[in-house]
């Protein structure tokens, strides 16, 4: 099996053109449909995996067992989104509308296992598809995306996020779930909501296209306290997940999510 890490893959679909850097963290560089970008440029920019966990944990801290585990603290105090954004990963096939890509847990992360991105895309759409394994020793772990969208595509009004959640978690001061759910609240929000039905979140720039994301998963974040950009994160488990809901991947039941981007124009 071949691997590369050095080049992006650019992938193409009808009107649908999707540019993956595997060398960055397997970041979506770009989306770009009938030429309209849609994800931000710039310092936080594209769509990375997190994993192996979503979100804040908890001072950086988890326990395996009777193990407590430190992560380094990158989000003072917490450490946040995985170190899957962090890593170079190896790119294992690549065809014009699928890619392939690959990497082994390890330090800092402190179990063996490896994780797999699956990216396909079409000419109405792009489905994602992470996996992750245990080598040996079980661990908890969470998966999901942190796309940037951009806030206007610079063809009219900005965009409009419409969603029907069951609940919101309720946030406190330290950007953790308290462990109370409410129910959903206005925004602006940095703050995670459950749909036990699966994630469906609708983002529409008016008059010129509608995106929506979807998942079987039933966690979302959605934040969109910024001025250039907003972000739906579909995930396997709630931010702290690790210590609140762990959800454990062993060498025979390895963790597997989904989301998938429909798109049409509006114009």
């Amino acid at each position: 099996m071949s691997t590369d890490n050095t080049h992006q893959v650019h992938l193409n679909a009808g009107p649908a053109e999707l540019t993956v850097d595997p060398g960055n963290g397997c970041r979506i560089s770009s989306l770009r449909i009938a030429g309209n970008e849609l994800l931000r440029e710039g310092a936080r920019y594209g769509a990375f995996p997190m994993v192996p966990w979503c979100g804040r944990i908890e001072l950086g801290q988890f326990r395996n067992g009777g193990e407590r585990l430190q992560m380094p603290i990158n989000s003072a105090p917490h450490a946040i989104h995985g170190t899957g954004r962090d890593t170079a990963w190896n790119t294992v096939r690549a065809t014009d509308t699928t890619a392939a890509f690959t990497y082994e847990l390890g330090d800092p992360w402190p179990y063996d296992g490896r994780v797999t991105q699956l990216v396909e895309l079409t000419a109405d759409s792009v489905t994602l598809t992470m996996g992750v394994e245990a080598s040996d020793t079980s661990f908890p772990a969470q998966a999901g995306w942190h796309p940037w969208f951009r806030r206007n595509l610079g063809t009219g009004e900005d965009v409009r996020l419409d969603f029907d959640a069951e609940w919101q978690e309720e946030r406190g001061d330290d950007h953790l779930p308290t462990g109370r759910r409410i129910a959903p609240l206005p925004g602006p929000w940095d703050d995670c909501f459950g749909m036990p039905d699966g994630v469906d979140v609708t983002l529409t720039w008016p008059g010129a296209l509608e995106l929506k994301v979807t998942s079987r998963a039933e966690w979302v974040v959605v934040y969109d306290e910024q001025a250039e950009a907003v972000c739906v994160e579909p995930q396997s488990g709630p931010p702290n997940g690790l210590n609140t809901l762990p959800r454990l991947v062993t060498p025979i039941d390895p963790l597997e999510i989904s989301t998938t981007w429909t798109w049409r124009a509006l114009a």
